[in-house]
């Protein structure tokens, strides 16, 4: 169905899970100087294994400091450091005058677990086959550190003059870690990264039927938070059942929250996204978002959209029920029966609000509702003119009339550190993908050959212009008039 296609991307990229759809290029492009080096990148952080049980993010850091070494950089101006020995993270740091508040660039270098025996070749061979790029991290999110590396590398060899320090960080423990990563830098090491604004992964291209749809900013995320129900029970005989059984308890309480629906809560990102989207799409789709931004949302819309799962998640806080866990034996009553319930919460409402609605919803006191770790609420980044100008405007040079448009990840990523950090953070890449084919954290996760170097030219086009003195004296003189 058309009418759900651009749902789908929509849960896909705030995931960071597509690949690109440019089928036409074939496998013996020709690449400049430029990309001919962030290919090699790429290849190599591809093969280097990342994963949390036996990667070596400490290896993959090293390989890229040894990359600026060799391009000319100062030992002072790059740093891999971490607290575990396999998860090194690296900063480096391309000097400007100082004029301006420094620029930050994120990517992360871990990925998630990929067997081979799940694959059709090895996940962690580079292999190039019908105008894609396969291999682990492909698209999650190796591709945007070898295009930042690659890219601080060419802004070397060219002897650009920035008016503000450019910023690296290739982190690790991303994709599940705990103590590292973004969150131990911002902690220990927060001198290095600290910045005016960043990019982040969580925002991208949507193509539909080979035609581009829109390039997505990603200013906001929700809060992951899940929640342990359990019910205890005295147990017993199972050849002397009661009518009082956890499990029975524990799943009726499951049902009720199955058919429960959180309110919708749009902000300014969800607002702007339906508003700018309604145009795309057309038809009864456009015509129920345009319904849904008004206030109060119309009924209607929201039923509607509420079928499109990437539609629902992004109007309202999300609950579901992943994991479950009861008894101890076969011939005996459970004692205990519990349930992980996983919720997306809106970055406007709280983890407190979230588990009283859950308590109301599940009615009944026999189900304990607790909270399994903290919360890391993140508020939006604004929507600043700064920001956002260069991005339409090299949006409109690179593929002229396709829009612009804010996106709330409905997933997770680590700008939500630095946002609670003071950093405002976008989700930006110029890699554009299939809205039908999602595949990172998959099998044969790719991403296709001309769209790696679109997003290396859009992304070298944009820090270049958020560093360019000149154009920070255009905008100035813009601003006066």
């Amino acid at each position: 169905m058309k009418k759900s296609r651009i749902g789908l991307f929509a849960a896909a990229l705030s995931l960071g899970l597509l690949a690109a759809p440019e089928r036409q290029i074939a496998q013996t492009t020709t690449l400049d100087s430029h990309q001919q080096l962030t290919r090699e990148i790429f290849h190599q952080l591809i093969e280097i294994n990342t994963t949390d049980s036996v990667g070596d993010c400490t290896a993959a850091a090293n390989a890229m400091a040894a990359r600026l070494k060799a391009a000319g950089f100062a030992d002072a101006d790059f740093k891999v450091l971490g607290p575990n020995p396999r998860k090194g993270n690296l900063v480096a740091r391309f000097r400007g005058t100082g004029a301006r508040r420094p620029i930050l660039l994120l990517a992360h270098l871990d990925v998630v677990e990929a067997r081979r025996e799940d694959w059709s070749f090895d996940p962690f061979r580079f292999l190039e086959k019908d105008g894609y790029y396969y291999g682990r991290g492909a698209s999650d999110d190796k591709a945007m550190a070898a295009i930042f590396i690659a890219n601080l590398i060419r802004f070397k060899q060219e002897g650009f003059k920035p008016d503000r320090d450019i910023i690296v960080a290739l982190t690790a423990d991303e994709e599940g870690g705990d103590f590292n990563g973004v969150d131990w830098l911002v902690k220990n090491h927060r001198g290095l990264i600290e910045a005016e604004f960043g990019l982040n992964e969580g925002g991208g291209g949507a193509i539909r039927d080979g035609k581009k749809l829109f390039n997505s900013v990603q200013a906001s995320e929700k809060v992951y938070q899940s929640f342990l129900l359990e019910v205890k029970n005295k147990g017993g005989h199972s050849s002397r059942p009661v009518k009082d059984n956890a499990i029975y308890n524990l799943a009726a309480g499951l049902q009720r929250l199955a058919q429960f629906e959180f309110p919708v809560n749009l902000n300014e990102v969800t607002r702007a996204y339906f508003e700018r989207v309604s145009k795309i799409e057309g038809g009864e789709t456009g015509a129920a978002m345009k319904g849904v931004i008004q206030n109060p949302p119309d009924a209607g819309a929201v039923a509607y959209l509420g079928n499109f799962p990437a539609y629902n998640a992004t109007m309202r806080t999300t609950c579901v029920a992943t994991m479950l866990q009861a008894g101890h034996a076969e011939n005996a009553l459970p004692q205990t029966a519990r349930a992980t319930v996983n919720c997306r919460i809106l970055p406007t409402e709280t983890a407190e609000q979230t588990r009283e609605t859950l308590v109301k919803v599940v009615n009944d006191s026999r189900i304990a509702i607790t909270p399994i770790r903290e919360p890391k609420p993140s508020r939006p980044s604004p929507l600043a003119a700064e920001v956002m100008k260069p991005i339409e405007t090299i949006t409109e040079q690179m593929w002229p009339g396709v829009p612009v448009v804010p996106t709330m990840s409905t997933g997770a990523t680590d700008s939500l550190f630095l946002r609670n950090a003071g950093i405002p953070m976008y989700g930006t890449s110029g890699i554009f993908g299939d809205i039908d084919d999602s595949r990172a954290h998959g099998k044969d996760e790719r991403i296709g050959v001309k769209s790696f170097y679109d997003g290396q030219e859009y992304l070298y086009r944009l820090v270049k212009a958020y560093a360019s003195p000149n154009a920070n004296q255009r905008q100035t003189a813009n601003t006066r008039r």
